[in-house]
């Protein structure tokens, strides 16, 4: 019995010994098999590192100091006094593409360690990111801005994963802990991972929830009990660029952050970038290439994308100096537009009145407005309104779209009841045309000024001043009401070459005192019209049945007026 025992001890201890044998010998040749596929994997991705490329132009073109950065001083010094004093603040740059928002942000973190009292450490980190593309799980598998859980039932096999614990994993928002995180075109965020970014902005840390997280469980590591009861720091400063307006932002962000406004680059500053990316790779160009590059980039990128397009040009012909041709050939063939810069015409003339808009933004622009009036006869006239767009429709965060009407026929609707009440024209006796030429988009309140003078300039036959131009709202009683942008206007207005500019009272700055062109303040209507026409004339109409027009021509040569026959009823006098 003893040795039967003993015989099936044995047999089992074989069987199990082979066993274990096997597996060890599988182990073995599954490592080799790993190692043989990790080294043609380790040979293949060599051979990938092997193979570089030249640094494309826009990379070497990238401003490595602010100095580099063109036209955008005063945004420059509103980012370093945010960021680099003793409170940094969070903050949030507005600006066209291509001018140097995201440049600006790398740059601001390593100015900020270099100043005495600044809390940035010199291992500060800069972790960016694009709104456009952080997509995260709703039911919080994975979010890389904010962190994740990774729970045992989605995270597989592995020590913590069999064992049942669940795993923390660090967002962005950690990552930059003690330095800067930032989002590029933040207006694309998700709402959802914008209230949850408020939420950090707010705590500073990172609170995560998990159904399978016990306190109780002694299994689970002490650091991750440590994550769930006290979070995961994320002390940073968050600077947010878009290309949108303010409005695309919640105003909870806003209220929470700096806002600061990088503005459109001019035709000298493409012109000077244009130059510098030749430069800086060595590249002659023919004079007057970088003029024609400023007529149609409007913005630094595009500046460079046309600068190195037409070096390959001359690298595949063999040639090593940019020509017009070259630039004309990449205008032609990527289909650019000249850009939208106006200048102010050449001579005063009847009905035609320089306006500012702003379209984007801090964007400013010269605003066209021209008026005819033809008299018809005592309150027989119509007015008619071209060039401004009735309606559009405007996309939202949430998918929707929004139908907005335009407010330029309101506008003329306080106009003509300002014009007949307190200037002592009624626009009512005149067929009217009024007309925004170019396809400005136009608001309509903050051209209320410009467009009551061009019609009072067509009525009365009085030429505007061409170098006068005006932005202001115009409220039926006649006050001129303040306006947004008016910096951004006043500063198209000196591009467009006017040496006046017309604003509400309420919008006056003392900065304005230090420009190259005069900024008037205006309280009412009749300031307007008496600077931009100089002196009124004052206009009756007259029934000529019960007038004699003998007297009344009299009466104009011995007074210096003038009679105007408008109809056979009636006749205008100007006095």
């Amino acid at each position: 019995m003893t040795q039967l025992f003993f015989v099936i001890q044995f047999f089992f201890a074989v069987v199990i010994g082979l066993y274990f044998l096997n597996m060890l010998k599988n182990q073995q040749g599954s490592k080799v098999v790993i190692e043989k596929e990790s080294k043609k994997e380790m040979e293949k991705l060599q051979r990938l590192r092997d193979i570089k490329l030249t640094k494309p132009l826009s990379e070497l073109t990238r401003p490595i100091s602010f100095e580099e950065i063109i036209g955008q001083q005063n945004g420059i010094k509103a980012l370093k006094a945010a960021i680099c004093g003793p409170n940094p603040q969070h903050i949030i740059i507005y600006g066209p593409p291509g001018i140097g928002k995201t440049a600006a942000a790398r740059l601001v973190l390593d100015e900020a360690k270099k100043i005495t009292g600044c809390p940035f450490r010199n291992d500060a980190k800069f972790i960016e990111i694009d709104a456009t593309t952080v997509r995260f799980d709703e039911r919080g598998i994975a979010d890389p801005l904010i962190g994740s859980v990774h729970d045992p039932i989605y995270q597989g096999a592995g020590a913590m994963g069999a064992a049942g614990v669940p795993q923390p994993k660090p967002g962005a928002v950690t990552k930059a802990h003690g330095g800067i995180l930032f989002i590029d075109e933040i207006g694309e965020l998700h709402p959802t991972q914008m209230n949850k970014l408020l939420k950090v902005l707010e705590d500073r840390k990172v609170l995560l929830e998990s159904a399978y997280y016990n306190s109780e469980d002694t299994h689970i590591p002490y650091h991750i009990h440590d994550i769930f009861q006290n979070g995961l720091p994320a002390d940073f400063r968050l600077i947010g660029a878009t290309t949108r307006g303010a409005e695309s932002i919640p105003p909870a962000l806003r209220s929470r952050c700096m806002e600061i406004y990088f503005r459109p680059l001019t035709q000298s500053e493409i012109k000077l970038v244009a130059e510098n990316a030749a430069s800086k790779i060595n590249f002659e160009m023919q004079q007057g290439v970088s003029d024609v590059i400023a007529k149609y980039a409007t913005n630094g990128r595009e500046a460079v994308n046309m600068i190195q397009t037409a070096v390959s040009i001359n690298i595949l012909e063999h040639r090593s100096k940019i020509m017009i041709s070259d630039i004309e050939w990449v205008l032609n063939n990527g289909q650019y537009n000249p850009r939208p810069d106006k200048k102010i015409n050449d001579e005063a003339l009847v009905g035609y009145v320089n306006g500012l808009a702003v379209y984007g933004p801090n964007i400013g622009t010269l605003l066209e407005i021209e008026a005819t009036a033809t008299f018809v006869g005592r309150h027989k006239g119509k007015i008619n309104i071209t060039g401004v767009v009735e309606e559009e429709e405007i996309g939202s965060r949430e998918g929707r779209t929004i139908k907005r009407k335009s407010m330029a026929k309101g506008s003329v609707e306080n106009v003509m009841t300002v014009l007949k009440k307190y200037i002592d024209t009624d626009p009512s006796n005149y067929d009217i045309h009024l007309n925004f030429p170019g396809g400005t988009p136009v608001d309509g309140p903050s051209a209320g000024i410009t467009i009551a003078t061009a019609i009072y300039s067509a009525i009365h036959n009085i030429p505007i001043d061409n170098k006068i131009a005006m932005t202001g709202e115009l409220s039926i009683r006649g006050k001129v009401m303040p306006i947004g942008g008016v910096v951004a206007k006043v500063d198209a207005a000196i591009q467009a070459g006017v040496k006046k500019v017309i604003i509400p009272k309420d919008n006056w700055q003392h900065i304005f005192k230090d420009y190259a062109i005069e900024v008037i303040p205006v309280d009412d209507l009749n300031e307007v019209i008496n600077l931009a026409a100089g002196t009124r004339t004052q206009v009756e109409q007259v029934n000529v049945s019960s007038v004699d027009l003998g007297i009344l021509t009299a009466n104009a040569l011995s007074n210096t007026t003038a009679i105007q026959v408008k109809s056979d009823n009636h006749i205008e006098i100007k006095y």
